[in-house]
């Protein structure tokens, strides 16, 4: 159902698309390249606010990096991480970092360098090694996009830099299939290394084994109705996502970066506490589907940014959506067989509100930066270590669910049959005493 999604968007894309797309940018790195026989010219657009945290400079306003000497610093450390080599000879190019001054991407404050590569020789593809920012910061992504020197010709994507990877190869021609193929991996990376898609998700999932009773959530011991609740939300997420992906992408709506933000913050705080209490049977659907909305912007803030035209819009957009689709596929595969086993045993409320009060608490400090009521995000170093870690939580979860399973095994006689056992709920007792309780 989520494939089917994306490929419903790029049907829509094909007949929407209008003559120029309206960026909506996150704290990202974009690196423009424009692609030469005998030299490469560049420019660096590094997000002031994610470079001040690099750099361990707070204080790093626009005022303070437009002076002279800061620009010069500045220039030298983008200088510092930038280095090219010859893809088939491994043999270094010559890379000048020009002129650098403050600019404004789409109304967020960036640093801007221009950089120039010379080859060795003449015609040779381009490897590009950028770790600016990614060094400190685990869960930044660096951009980048090519396309013919000289030219007026769209950008096409040709990769993404990351804390695991900063080199690239660079084809001197980048074709369409490339820019697909490098939107796909995009979309797999904005997935798998942000930590506040990744928790809305969790937190969705979490009662998705579980059936809403009298303001409280109960057992589900029917795993067909589980795998249909779970295929539900997932879907109901994908939809959502995937109509403001395609408006936003392609310039019929647009919304400021800040509320965007904020909005999928405000977005894991609430499932998060549906996911303890439901707020409304059959409640995570609608969240999955109306916060999905707000997810679609975010992923066409980050996907604006590479500064696509008509062509390879479409192309990268179906690309784009489709890495986040099969990312989303992997995450709930590798959850919730475990969160479905788990939900059958006694130990499964104290999970759901542990899980659900990490998200709770994440999407709090997330908020109040968003929201410039505090400075920094106190519990950034939590959410990087999420990222750092992906395998962690599943892991954890597997190994829950496995020793589940053998203490049920242990407690059933050996040629005994399972009782037939009525639902009952999330805290281990019946849904006749859960409804005396409510009552």
């Amino acid at each position: 159902m989520t494939l089917l999604a994306a490929c419903l968007m790029a049907g829509v894309a094909l007949v929407l698309v209008p003559a120029s797309a309206s960026a909506h940018p996150l704290s990202t790195t974009a690196v423009l390249l424009d692609l030469g026989p005998d030299r490469v010219t560049g420019q660096v657009q590094l997000p002031l606010d994610r470079l001040a945290i690099a750099l361990g400079q707070p204080g790093l306003t626009p005022t303070v990096a437009a002076q002279p000497a800061k620009l010069d610093e500045l220039r030298t450390y983008v200088g510092a991480h930038l280095t090219a080599t010859d893809a088939p000879t491994n043999t270094p190019w010559s890379v000048s970092v020009g002129n650098s001054r403050l600019g404004s991407v789409d109304g967020v404050d960036h640093l801007l360098v221009d950089a120039v590569f010379t080859p060795p020789n003449p015609g040779a593809d381009l490897t590009v090694r950028y770790d600016g920012i990614v060094h400190r910061l685990v869960s930044h992504r660096i951009l980048v996009s090519a396309r013919p020197a000289g030219t007026d010709d769209e950008y096409t994507a040709v990769g993404v830099l990351d804390w695991r990877s900063q080199t690239l190869d660079v084809p001197v021609q980048a074709s369409l299939w490339q820019g697909f193929v490098a939107a796909v991996g995009l979309g797999v990376h904005h997935i798998a290394e942000g930590a506040d898609h990744l928790l809305f998700l969790l937190m969705l999932l979490l009662p998705a084994p579980l059936l809403a009773r009298r303001g409280r959530w109960v057992r589900a011991d029917d795993l067909g109705r589980q795998v249909r609740r779970t295929v539900h939300v997932v879907t109901a997420f994908a939809v959502g996502h995937s109509i403001t992906l395609a408006l936003a992408a392609l310039g019929y709506i647009s919304v400021p970066t800040a509320v965007v933000e904020s909005l999928i913050a405000v977005s894991i705080l609430v499932s998060g506490v549906h996911a303890i209490r439901p707020i409304v049977r059959g409640g995570e659907v609608w969240i999955a589907a109306g916060f999905g909305l707000m997810h679609g912007l975010a992923f066409a803030a980050l996907l604006g940014e590479l500064g696509l035209g008509r062509s390879s819009l479409v192309t990268e957009l179906l690309g784009f959506n489709l890495g986040i689709e099969l990312t989303q596929l992997i995450v709930v595969a590798l959850l919730m067989p475990s969160l479905i086993v788990l939900s059958r045993s006694r130990a499964y409320p104290v999970v759901r509100t542990t899980l659900a009060g990490l998200g709770i608490v994440l999407a709090a400090g997330w908020l109040a930066q968003r929201t410039t009521l505090l400075d920094t995000d106190p519990f950034e170093g939590v959410s990087d270590g999420l990222v750092a870690h992906p395998w962690a939580l599943p892991t954890v979860l597997a190994a829950a669910a496995a020793a589940v399973l053998v203490t049920q095994r242990r407690r059933t006689p050996t040629g005994t049959p399972d009782r037939p056992t009525d639902p009952s709920s999330a805290d281990g007792v019946s849904p006749s005493r859960a409804a005396l309780r409510a009552r």
